[in-house]
């Protein structure tokens, strides 16, 4: 497939179709979920099994950045940083928030 169908499939440019290929630069979180349907797989490696990964999955399979996933929680992006590198842990009230947002 050319470049330039893959970034009309994605909706990006062809440079930043062959940025990505040529490790020059990350696709932005928001174009995560359509580059993993695109591909039919996940190509991020994500320990789903602690709090911080399941964190981070949310965030990537919605193309959601620290800053908009604190914004549903209503907490700083900071914050959500530091519960995926499980250097804290959310408050009780929080944590209630976060756990049904995490089943949805």
């Amino acid at each position: 497939m050319l470049q330039k169908e893959v970034a009309t499939i994605l909706k990006v440019s062809e440079d930043s179709v062959t940025y990505w290929e040529n490790n020059r630069v990350q696709p932005m979180i928001n174009h995560l979920p359509e580059i993993i349907e695109f591909l039919e797989y996940n190509p991020l490696l994500i320990e789903k099994e602690t709090l911080g990964g399941q964190i981070k999955y949310y965030r990537i399979m919605n193309g959601l950045s620290h800053r908009a996933f604190g914004k549903l929680l209503r907490v700083d992006a900071s914050t959500v940083g530091s519960w995926e590198s499980e250097k804290s842990e959310p408050k009780p009230t929080t944590k209630k928030r976060l756990t049904t947002l995490l089943m949805a």
